[in-house]
Parts: C-alpha cells; sequence; structure tokens
C-alpha cells in the first residue's frame, strides 16, 4: 500500500476553508491497483490480465459499498488507455490518466445504473458502442449499480455485451449481484469484493490524518476503523466529520461525542450487570448514558458487537478472532463470555437483534432499550438446563442446581423447585411423624433409576382410585393435550402399573392426541409425581351399540367445507388457533391403527 497522497483531482494541498476544498473520500481515492487496501486477489488478477494480453470484453465488480469497485474499474481504465501502456501501473501523469481520474474523459464514460434504466438509454449505448474512441485504444463504459437496470434493458444489452466491437470494454459496479439476470453474469468476469479488515482500514487512516497533520490517537482510529464495518469510504468519511470537530488532535473521546457512542469502559460495566443478573445497575448504566447524550440504538449495536466477541471467547476461539473488541480489552471480553456461558450468550443477542429491529420503527427507544437488557438479566441459566435436557436424552439424568444465580440490586425470592402436593389426609393420620420423611427420600431409596426431581406423593394406584389419580395428574398438566385428556369416559386399572382411559365413542379425534409421544411422555411423567412411580397409560375408543349402529340411516356424504366447519368448533381447535393465530384449511383422518 502506497502513502497516503492528494490524487491527481488536487495537485497541490488544498486549504479546507476555500470554495473548492475535495473532500478526503475523494482526495485519497486509490491511483493505482497497489492503493486498492484489502482487495489483493482482483488486482493481481488485472494485472495479470494485462500483463499476459487476456484482458476480457466484461468484468463485473461487486461488494459492499466503499470497498473499491468503481475506483478499481477507474484504474483498470487507466492501465488501459495509459499513453505509456498498457501497463498494470498507469502513470497518472498523462492528459488521458488525468482525466480518467477526474471523470472528464470523452472514451471513458461512467454510468448511472439508477439514472439510466430504461431500455432507451441502453438503446442509445449500443448505436455509440460502433464509434471508435476519439484519442484512447479502448471506449470503456463503467456502469454503477447496474442492478438498477430494467429488465428490458438488459435484454437491450445482452447481444452487445456478449459480442462487443474489439475497441469496447464494459466494466459493471453493483452492490447486490443477486439481482442482476444470469444472462448477463454468464457474459461477464466477475470479481467479489470482500470488506477491508479493521486493521488495513486503520493504518490508512493513520497514513491520511498524517498527510493532513492532524494528530490522531490510536485508539480513536481503531474506533473509527471498527465502527465502518469494513467499508473504506465510510471510514473516511467519519474522519472527515472528525477534522472538522478536533481539527489538531482526535481522541477517543471526541470520537464518542461525535458519534454518540458509548466507551469501553461503559460497555464493560453494562455487561457485567448483565452477567450478574443486576437489573437495577443496569438500567441505571443506560440512564447516565441517556444524560451523556448516547443513542441508545447505537449502544445496544456496541453491545451487540461486545456480545459477539465474548461469544467467540465463550466458543473456545482464540483472541485474534475478536472483531469489536480494543486489544486492551480482550482479556475482560474473554472472562466475561466464560462468566455468562455460550446459551446465555445466544439468548442475549437474539434479544437484542430484535430489539434493535423494533427499534427501527419505534420512537421509545430507552423502554425497549431497558426491556432488553432486564429481559438480558432475567434469564436463567441456560448452559445448566442444555446439559439437564442432553441428560435427558441420553438416559443419565443431571441435577439441576439448587439455587439459582444472584440478583444483585433486588431483593428477590429464590425459585423454588416444582410446588409439592401435600400428602392426602389419611396417609398423615397413619403415620404423622414419619408422613414429612417418607417424601422425596423414600422416593429416592424405591426407585433410584427415575430421574432425580422425584415425585413428593405417593398414593396406592387401586382400581377405587384410578380415576382420581387420573384426574389428579391431567390437572397439574397445562399444554394442548390437557384438555382432550379431560374429556374422558372412564379409567380402569387392567395392570399393576398400567392406567387405561377410554374416551366415548365419536371421540378418536381426542385418542390420537393423547396418544403422541411427547404428549403420552407428560402424562407418564405426572403419573409419576402423583403415584411414586412410573406407571404407563394407553387410550382407548368406546364402541357404540351394534344395534343402535345397525338402525342408524345411511351416512350422509359430507363435503369437505361442511368437514371443515365441523372440526374448527371443536375446543382443541378453537385453543390452537388462539395460541397460533392460525386457521384450519384441511382436515387429515388420522391413520388406522387396527
Amino acid at each position: 500500500m502506497s502513502e497516503a497522497t492528494p490524487t491527481s483531482e488536487t495537485s497541490t494541498p488544498r486549504d479546507p476553508r476555500s470554495a473548492d476544498y475535495v473532500v478526503v473520500a475523494r482526495r485519497y481515492r486509490p491511483q493505482l491497483f497497489a492503493d486498492l487496501v484489502g482487495q489483493e486477489h482482483a488486482t493481481q488478477a488485472l494485472s495479470n490480465a494485462i500483463t499476459t494480453n487476456r484482458v476480457g470484453h466484461a468484468y463485473l465488480f461487486t461488494g459492499a459499498r466503499g470497498v473499491g469497485k468503481t475506483s478499481a474499474a477507474r484504474i483498470f481504465a487507466k492501465a488501459l488507455n495509459c499513453e505509456r501502456g498498457p501497463s498494470p501501473a498507469p502513470c497518472n501523469e498523462c492528459e488521458i490518466c488525468r482525466s480518467i481520474s477526474s471523470g472528464d474523459d470523452v472514451d471513458v464514460l461512467e454510468i448511472d445504473g439508477a439514472s439510466n434504466r430504461g431500455i432507451d438509454e441502453i438503446r442509445q449505448l449500443r448505436q455509440n458502442v460502433n464509434v471508435r474512441p476519439s484519442r484512447t485504444r479502448f471506449k470503456i463504459y463503467i456502469i454503477d449499480e447496474v442492478h438498477m437496470l430494467t429488465r428490458e434493458a438488459f435484454n437491450a444489452l445482452l447481444k452487445t455485451l456478449e459480442e462487443p466491437p474489439e475497441h469496447v470494454k464494459f466494466f459493471f459496479c453493483t452492490t447486490e449481484p443477486t439481482k442482476i439476470p444470469i444472462t448477463i453474469l454468464s457474459r461477464c468476469q466477475r470479481f467479489d469484493f470482500a470488506g477491508i479488515q479493521t486493521d488495513s482500514i486503520r493504518g490508512r487512516l493513520s497514513q491520511i490524518a498524517a498527510a493532513e497533520g492532524v494528530e490522531a490517537d490510536s485508539e480513536a482510529l481503531d474506533l473509527l476503523a471498527r465502527r465502518a464495518a469494513g467499508s473504506m469510504r465510510d471510514a473516511q468519511s467519519l474522519l472527515e466529520q472528525l477534522l472538522s470537530f478536533a481539527p489538531v488532535k482526535i481522541s477517543a473521546a471526541d470520537v464518542h461525542s461525535m458519534l454518540g457512542t458509548a466507551g469501553d469502559d461503559r460497555l464493560h460495566r453494562l455487561a457485567s450487570c448483565l452477567v450478574d443478573r443486576d437489573p437495577a445497575g443496569a438500567l441505571a448504566e443506560l440512564d447516565t448514558a441517556a444524560r451523556e447524550s448516547v443513542d441508545f440504538a447505537l449502544l445496544l449495536e456496541q453491545l451487540f458487537c461486545y456480545l459477539r466477541d465474548a461469544m467467540a471467547a465463550a466458543a473456545g476461539c482464540p483472541s485474534d478472532i475478536l472483531l469489536y473488541a480494543a486489544p486492551s480489552r480482550r482479556e475482560e471480553v474473554s472472562d466475561l463470555g466464560r462468566r455468562l456461558g455460550l446459551q446465555n450468550l445466544l439468548a442475549a443477542m437474539q434479544i437484542l437483534d430484535q430489539t434493535l429491529s423494533r427499534m427501527r420503527y419505534s420512537t421509545q427507544g430507552r423502554i425497549l432499550a431497558e426491556l432488553a437488557v432486564v429481559r438480558i438479566c432475567s434469564l436463567e441459566d441456560l448452559d445448566e438446563l442444555a446439559g439437564v435436557i442432553a441428560g435427558l436424552r441420553s438416559g443419565v439424568p443431571v441435577p439441576m442446581s439448587p439455587s439459582p444465580r444472584p440478583q444483585r440490586g433486588a431483593s428477590q425470592t429464590p425459585r423454588s423447585h416444582p410446588v409439592k402436593q401435600a400428602p392426602p389426609p389419611e396417609a398423615v393420620a397413619a403415620d404423622p411423624s414419619t408422613a414429612a420423611d417418607n417424601g422425596v427420600a423414600g422416593d429416592l431409596a424405591s426407585d433410584s433409576s427415575e430421574p432425580s426431581e422425584v415425585a413428593t406423593l405417593e398414593l396406592e394406584l387401586t382400581e377405587a382410585n384410578v380415576t382420581e389419580v387420573w384426574s389428579r395428574a391431567v390437572g397439574q398438566l397445562e399444554g394442548m393435550a390437557a384438555e382432550p385428556a379431560r374429556q374422558f369416559a372412564h379409567v380402569r386399572l387392567p395392570e399393576a402399573n398400567r392406567i387405561q382411559v377410554t374416551f366415548k365413542a365419536g371421540s378418536a379425534f381426542n385418542k390420537t392426541i393423547c396418544e403422541q409421544p411427547g404428549n403420552l411422555t407428560e402424562f407418564e411423567e405426572s403419573l409419576r409425581r402423583v403415584v411414586g412411580r412410573r406407571v404407563r397409560v394407553s387410550f382407548a375408543v368406546e364402541d357404540g351399540p351394534a344395534a343402535a349402529r345397525e338402525k342408524q340411516p345411511p351416512a350422509q356424504v359430507v363435503s369437505p367445507h361442511q368437514r371443515l366447519m365441523e372440526i374448527t368448533k371443536h375446543p382443541m381447535i378453537r385453543r390452537a388457533g388462539e395460541l397460533f393465530g392460525a386457521t384450519p384449511t384441511e382436515v387429515i383422518d388420522p391413520p388406522d391403527r387396527s
């Protein structure tokens, strides 16, 4: 990368107070392939194409804003048309190079695809391509934001693009290559320009600041480079603002003051409040930031990036993969990632992402930011929960910690375990001295193969109380299967460890819902909590009287629409519609399991 020097647009340094002042992004625009930062793969290929005389007739440069697409097209045009070329390194001194750099050359036409997107403009272009260049080797068309052309314009360009005259070259630039027809893409050599690394942007900004005679702190330039998010032009535009804000020396405080962002200390304190489950402290940090005119959307965006680095550290990545944390803060970020845990970091980042999306359309940015941090402070230990779920799936139960993480700044009662049911009066009367001792410990001794969260009530399961046991087990459930399970006709005990629940004739739908594997597991787990041991459950449907069936008239043909209207009235379907905002569209009969 060459030293940052003014381009040919300004042969001598200009006073910012003069009327013809040129902004930094134009004054320090790359003039050679070597000046294009972070695009070595493209510059090497284009230079070799000139050296080996393998220059194509159409090129497509894609990438985000400010990464050098149009600059590469101009440099390529100069390299082909330079009076001392063709050469990979144009002289930038001849009249042709200088006119191309300023955009005034009659043979190098820069066209804005957004303003000249119609078929009439492309027809005019097709007529002009047959006219030979007036003074250069090639007539070059640079079409910026080419994806903005209409479909008709693209179709009109196809033949000319595939077989242009030998003196014509096309250079297309776009930020959205997916909008370009494949017929155009197949006729171009495509180069994807990547986002520029933070270190490369920082180095370029340092060169520009030195050329401008302004002292800039390394931390300030690092903040600008990270804020630019891979765009060199954005970084130079931010530096332009700072040159007006602090014309002598640029500090990190100047950057935060101008951009409305929070400092690293405030970010670390806010993140620490999230780790410590301290919503009061987090709200206090937001309040202080508001009084210092910090933009809440930018603050949450900074926190989002901060947690991204913490997530990378929690996942075991090396420190050099941390993108947003300053080098002096990387150890703090890594420690925060270990304390918060990977699953909690993922949940927190999802909350922040959703909040940032909502803030774009809301005028209550502060309230949304406060809501987000309080929600993050209220998260459970999801890493521990993930371990418990993995243990249940593998058949090796993992007990959860007996107490939740502490919450500072709030007097809250620790979350308790599932509510224990009181034993029946007859059990207490039988042995009042040992009733309290025959709870959890007794269950653990009697059934050590069951999960650690054992039942808190034992009932002698008999044919006489099986209906009561089933009603009590179903009463503990709140899922969508609970309602069909309550609509049983009778319950019996065909085996010592199996309950059979029978529904009335015509209730096959309820039976199908209850027999789903997930619902069966819930029923058996609830029964285990009631009776203190594992009890299997099966479901059946009553058969109607044979005589009644014989006397029934032939079944009427029911249209699919009528069936849909009838099933929509079912309480289970109505409840599902309320929960998910859905509307039934089709009735599918359950499979015949007979």
